[in-house]
């Protein structure tokens, strides 16, 4: 366990589980009264201190570090969350390093439920350690993505409920309801799949860059909500997918580009904007 030599600001080693706890180690150099500091989760964005904060108490170990446990039965708002350490009961407190971070065991899991928690801790860019939370009930996860001339398809899987009869998969512009783009949804028990002709979603005149949103309606009979459940990636350790899975540009109209992406939140989304036809 570390402390930065300069700014004498504490590190937290992190251990994540496969169901949403974690586990922090350190050795925070602060002290206050003789009492053992508290972690103290903010989301950012919170609204009001209940719902924006969580505290966790620090105990001491063997070896003169702290630890503190967010276990998985807690479930902090989807978002992320900045990390500090405080004196017992106050509001402020110093932001807190990331140490070594050990996601091994969120790599290739089946969740044991249909309601999806998800919790990885991972650095900030300037350098403080952070949560990113998804609670997802029921859960679309994207797998492969592939491509055929001017269509993309997506295979993946489905937690917490099935595919009904009428199950299909909406795109959605971000931020209005008008532009919807529909096609059916194939699979059994708890997969899907489905192919998306990218050129319809570049039918309307594109002035400007759109985003598309992906979404599978499971189908009336199923209880899942009506409008449906978001399709993401999140059963792995990564974070933020938007600069790490970069799909290539696709022509699909005279001067119009459309590009499948993820989202910073990790949701699949596909890109449509004015530009050069990318050569194939």
């Amino acid at each position: 366990m570390t402390v930065s030599a300069e700014r004498l600001t504490p590190r937290a080693d992190c251990t994540a589980g496969p169901d949403g706890e974690i586990a922090f180690d350190l050795d925070p150099g602060l002290r206050a009264e003789g009492k053992a500091p508290e972690l103290l989760l903010r989301l950012r964005g919170g609204k009001g201190a209940a719902d924006g904060t969580l505290r966790l108490p620090l105990s001491p170990l063997g070896d003169g570090r702290l630890r503190a446990e967010l276990p998985s039965a807690l479930e902090p708002a989807e978002g992320r969350w900045d990390v500090y350490l405080c004196k017992p009961g106050e509001d402020e407190g110093v932001a807190v390093e990331p140490g070594i971070r050990d996601l091994r065991l969120l790599m290739d899991r089946t969740p044991r439920t249909g309601r999806i928690v998800v919790r990885i801790p991972y650095p900030t860019v300037d350098g403080r350690l952070a949560l990113h939370c998804w609670i997802r009930s029921p859960h679309a996860e994207a797998g492969p993505v592939t491509f055929d001339r001017d269509a993309m398809t997506v295979e993946g899987t489905l937690y917490g409920t099935g595919l009904g009869d009428d199950a299909r998969v909406e795109a959605r512009v971000a931020g209005t309801t008008e532009r919807v783009c529909r096609v059916p949804v194939t699979g059994k028990k708890d997969t899907f799949s489905f192919t998306l002709p990218l050129d319809r979603l570049a039918a309307g005149p594109v002035t400007g860059k759109q985003l598309w949103t992906l979404w599978l309606i499971p189908g009336t009979s199923t209880g899942a909500p009506a409008d449906g459940v978001r399709i993401s990636r999140l059963l792995d350790d990564v974070w933020d997918r938007k600069n790490i899975y970069v799909y290539p540009g696709r022509g699909v109209g005279e001067g119009v580009r459309a590009t499948p992406c993820y989202s910073a939140e990790n949701d699949l989304c596909v890109r449509i904007e004015p530009g050069p036809t990318p050569a194939r």
